[in-house]
C-alpha cells in the first residue's frame, strides 16, 4: 500500500521525535529562565574543564595520531566506494566545500581576536612583548590546525567508508557496525549514537551561528553605522537562518557549492589585498616562522594541560574550548565531508582533509594574525585593547588602518555571511539525514524543520549569555561524543583489518535495509 509522502517526508521516528522534543523543551526553558540557564551553562562548562580537561587534549591528540597512521598503512589505497570508482566532485569543488564547511565563521572571527588575545593575555610569559606576539601565533596555528581536521577526518572517513563501501545508511551509528552488529545498530545503542550526533551537531552550529551574527553586526556598524546589540544580532541570525534554509533545499550542488567556490575567490580576493598593501615582508617572515615554532612546538603544546595552574582558566576557556567545539562539529562536518568524498581513497580523503585545509587556515591566520600584530607591536596602535572590550570587533578594528577600509570591510562581512550560510546549510543537511534513517537527499520539509531549530538554539544562548553561553554549548555537548569517536576508531581499524583478510564486514545489506525501513516511516 502506497503511503502519503508529508511535509517531513521520510523520517526515522525515534531519533526525529526525541531530538526535537528535547531542543524545543531546551529552547523554551533557556528563553523563559534566562539567567538560571546562563548559570547552569557557566556551572557545566566549570565543572568539565576542571575535571575532564585532560581527556579532550589527549582525545583529540589520539585522533590526529590515528589519521596519520590510516594514511600512511598499508590501508591507505583503500577506496571510499566500490573499487575503480571515481571522486564526484572535481578537486578544487571538494576542498573548497570541506573548508567552508568545517571552518567558515570562526576562522574570521578569530582571524585577529584570537592573536590579539593572546598577546595581551598569553598562557605563560610575559604579556604585550615580543615573546607573547610569538606564543600568540603559535597557539593560534595549533587551535586551527592538524588537530581539528583530524577530528573531521576520522569521522568523515568512518561515514564514507561504510556507507559507500559497506552499503550501510548514512547514519553515524553505521560505523560501529563492525563492534555492535546489525541489531546493536538498529536497538537502542544505535539510536542513542545519531540523537548525540544530532545534539552535538546543533550546539556546535549554534555556536558558529552566534558569533557570526555577533561579527556581522559590528560589521555593518563599522560599515554603515547600524547599532550593535541584543536585538540587532537576533535579527541577524532570523535574517541569516531563512538564508541558509533557503540554500539547504536547493541542494549540494545548487547551493553549498556555488557558494562554497564563491567564499574561496573571495578570501583570495582580502588575502592578496592585505599582502600588497599591508607589512608584506612581515607577514612572510611571521608565516615561516609560525609554521617552525608550531611544528617543533606540537607535541608539548598538544600535551599542556597548566597542572601547576601558571595562568588558571588559560587552557579551560582556549585550548578545551576549542577541542569541543571540534568535536561537537564532528558529527555534521564528517557526515558532510563524507557526502562529497565518495570515490577517493582513504590516503587522498586524509591528507586532503587534515593537510590541505590546515595550510589554507594557516595562510589565512598568518596574514590577519600578523597584520594585526604588526599594527600595535610596530606601528603601537590598539587592537589588542579594543578586542579586549569587544572581540567581535578584532577584524574591523585592524581594518581600519588600511586603505580601502570600506571595501574590505564590506568583503569582510559578506564573506562571515556567506561562511554562516554554508555551515549552517552543511549542518541542516546532515542532521536531516541523521533523522530520516541515512536519506542521502532526505525532503526539504525536513531540511526547514532543522533549519528552523538551530535558528531558535542560537537566539536563546544568545539572550541566556552570549559567548559565554555558545562555549558552554559545545564543551558540554562534545563529551559524549568524543566517546563515540573512540568508538569508531576502534571499528574502522576492525573493518579493514577483515577488509585486509578479504573477509567481509558487509552486512546482508537487502536485511539490513529492511530492517531499516521498519524504523523509518513516511509520517
Amino acid at each position: 500500500m502506497s503511503e502519503k509522502k508529508s511535509f517531513l517526508g521520510k523520517i526515522d521516528r525515534t531519533i526525529f521525535s526525541v531530538s526535537a522534543i528535547i531542543m524545543v523543551l531546551f529552547v523554551v526553558w533557556t528563553l523563559l529562565q534566562p539567567k538560571v540557564a546562563g548559570a547552569t551553562f557557566s556551572a557545566v562548562q566549570k565543572f568539565i574543564t576542571l575535571n575532564l580537561g585532560w581527556s579532550y587534549l589527549l582525545g583529540v591528540t589520539f585522533f590526529l595520531g590515528f589519521a596519520i597512521f590510516l594514511a600512511l598503512s598499508k590501508y591507505g589505497n583503500i577506496t571510499l566506494g566500490k573499487d575503480g570508482e571515481k571522486p564526484e566532485y572535481s578537486t578544487w569543488s571538494w576542498f573548497a566545500m570541506l573548508f567552508a564547511a568545517g571552518m567558515g565563521i570562526g576562522l574570521v572571527f578569530w582571524g585577529v581576536a584570537e592573536p590579539m588575545s593572546f598577546y595581551s593575555g598569553p598562557p605563560y610569559g610575559e604579556p604585550n612583548s615580543i615573546q607573547s606576539a610569538q606564543i600568540a601565533m603559535r597557539y593560534t596555528f595549533f587551535h586551527w590546525g592538524l588537530h581539528p581536521w583530524s577530528v573531521f577526518a576520522v569521522v568523515g572517513l568512518s561515514m564514507a567508508y561504510f556507507q559507500f563501501r559497506k552499503g550501510l545508511p548514512a547514519l553515524v551509528s553505521s560505523t560501529l557496525y563492525p563492534l555492535i552488529g546489525e541489531k546493536g545498530v538498529n536497538g537502542w545503542i544505535g539510536k542513542l549514537v545519531d540523537i548525540l550526533a544530532v545534539f552535538a551537531t546543533i550546539f556546535g552550529v549554534a555556536t558558529s551561528l552566534g558569533l557570526g551574527a555577533m561579527q556581522i553586526a559590528t560589521g555593518l556598524n563599522y560599515a554603515y553605522g547600524l547599532p550593535t546589540g541584543m536585538t540587532t544580532t537576533v535579527i541577524i541570525i532570523i535574517v541569516i537562518t531563512a538564508l541558509f534554509i533557503t540554500s539547504a533545499v536547493t541542494g549540494i550542488e545548487k547551493g553549498i557549492k556555488f557558494l562554497s567556490n564563491t567564499n574561496m575567490v573571495l578570501i583570495a580576493l582580502i588575502v592578496g589585498l592585505l599582502i600588497i598593501v599591508g607589512p608584506t615582508r612581515f607577514i612572510l617572515n611571521g608565516f615561516t616562522e609560525t609554521i617552525g615554532s608550531y611544528l617543533f612546538n606540537i607535541v608539548q603544546t598538544s600535551f599542556w594541560a597548566d597542572t601547576f595552574g601558571t595562568n588558571p582558566g588559560w587552557v579551560g576557556g582556549w585550548t578545551i574550548f576549542y577541542w569541543a567545539w571540534w568535536v561537537a562539529w564532528g558529527p555534521f562536518v564528517g557526515a558532510f565531508i563524507a557526502r562529497i568524498s565518495r570515490g577517493r581513497s582513504v590516503k587522498e580523503f586524509i591528507l586532503g582533509v587534515v593537510i590541505a585545509p590546515t595550510l589554507m587556515s594557516f595562510v589565512w591566520l598568518a596574514v590577519m594574525g600578523h597584520s594585526a600584530l604588526y599594527i600595535d607591536v610596530v606601528q603601537h596602535g590598539g587592537i589588542a585593547a579594543q578586542v579586549a572590550k569587544d572581540a567581535s570587533t578584532a577584524v574591523f578594528a585592524m581594518l581600519q588602518y588600511y586603505p580601502l577600509t570600506g571595501l574590505l570591510t564590506f568583503l569582510t562581512t559578506l564573506i562571515i555571511a556567506i561562511f554562516f550560510i554554508t555551515s549552517a546549510d552543511s549542518a541542516t543537511f546532515v542532521m536531516a539525514m541523521l533523522t530520516s534513517g541515512g536519506e542521502l537527499n532526505p525532503s526539504a520539509g525536513l531540511k526547514i524543520t532543522w533549519g528552523l531549530i538551530v535558528g531558535a538554539v542560537a537566539i536563546a544562548l544568545m539572550v541566556a549569555g552570549g559567548l559565554g553561553a555558545l562555549q558552554t554549548a559545545s564543551i558540554a555537548a562534545a563529551f559524549p561524543f568524543m566517546i563515540v569517536m573512540f568508538a569508531m576508531s576502534a571499528s574502522l581499524i576492525k573493518a579493514f583489518q577483515k577488509e585486509d583478510k578479504k573477509e567481509s564486514v558487509e552486512p546482508q545489506v537487502n536485511n539490513y535495509n529492511a530492517t531499516t525501513a521498519q524504523n523509518s516511516k513516511h509520517v
